[in-house]
């Protein structure tokens, strides 16, 4: 398995955890940690209830980023 290998999945975020940090509800159903990276924390304003694609690490599928977030549906 390369280093680079991701996960993208769609999740929906159902709380917020801190300034950046929120819990994320995946496709499935499992809940994970989700975080805005670098620049995006300020350009990204995040409600709770919007739907985001998160990307995961296949060594540690409890916290992701948020690559995107979409329209709150």
């Amino acid at each position: 398995m390369e280093k680079k290998e991701t996960i993208l999945l769609d999740a929906r975020l159902s709380a917020v955890i801190d300034k950046h940090a929120f819990d994320a509800e995946l496709c499935n159903g499992h809940h994970v940690v989700a975080f805005f990276r670098g620049k995006s924390r300020e350009a990204n304003s995040a409600l709770t209830g919007s739907l985001v694609q998160v990307e995961l690490s296949p060594f540690d599928m409890s916290k992701g980023w948020i690559v995107s977030a979409g329209d709150k549906r």
